[in-house]
């Protein structure tokens, strides 16, 4: 139930960041843009990976591939948000910095549970 879920968010996360990026490259910022893309949608490819791994050690390996994403389209929303280049899309920064937040919390928490059941 707990991946379904995680997955859901993920996709959605995945959606918001598409459209967030389109809004900052409007804004003539490509290079960042690109850098959060390919981080924000990795997470939930990576979980959509580890939805048919081969092992155990597998899927956890794509957990934690999807974590390090995670935690990298975290550092991209936070230069951006912390850059004062781009005062008109802040408060949506913030906003997909805190949904990054509760997916990473998600993940770390359904990795201790599988690496317990081992």
């Amino acid at each position: 139930m707990t991946k379904d879920i995680l997955l859901n968010l993920s996709v959605q996360y995945a959606i918001d960041a598409v459209k967030f990026c389109k809004t900052l490259t409007e804004h003539k910022e490509y290079i960042l843009s690109k850098q959060l893309l390919r981080s924000a949608t990795s997470i939930g490819a990576n979980l959509h990976e580890a939805k048919y791994a081969q092992s155990r050690a597998d899927f956890i390996n794509k957990l934690q591939i999807s974590l390090k994403e995670c935690h990298e389209t975290e550092f991209w929303l936070t230069v951006i948000s912390n850059s004062s280049c781009f005062k008109e899309v802040e408060a949506e920064c913030i906003g997909m910095i805190r949904k990054a937040g509760q997916i990473r919390w998600k993940l770390i928490s359904s990795l201790k549970t599988t690496k317990n059941l081992q």
